[in-house]
């Protein structure tokens, strides 16, 4: 059963979109917790930072597969 292009042109999208609000909503999380935790700005920036790291790691794993995907 292939799928029409239609169809996979939604699930990148929705890939995207969905993706971006789960990012948005982990900020939002992250930023809740050091303000309730009182973590000042030092552990504030510590936890976006680590957030930062899983972000640019799921970023690098993209590109990574786009790239391989491009060349075989």
């Amino acid at each position: 059963m292939e799928m029409s292009v239609e169809t996979e042109l939604f699930e990148q999208w929705m890939m995207t979109i969905l993706i971006t609000v789960l990012v948005g909503f982990m900020g939002f999380i992250v930023w809740d917790l050091a303000k309730k935790s009182q973590a000042g700005r030092y552990g504030t920036v510590i936890l976006f930072a680590v957030l930062g790291l899983g972000v640019l790691a799921f970023v690098i794993k993209s590109v990574v597969i786009a790239y391989l995907e491009q060349h075989p």
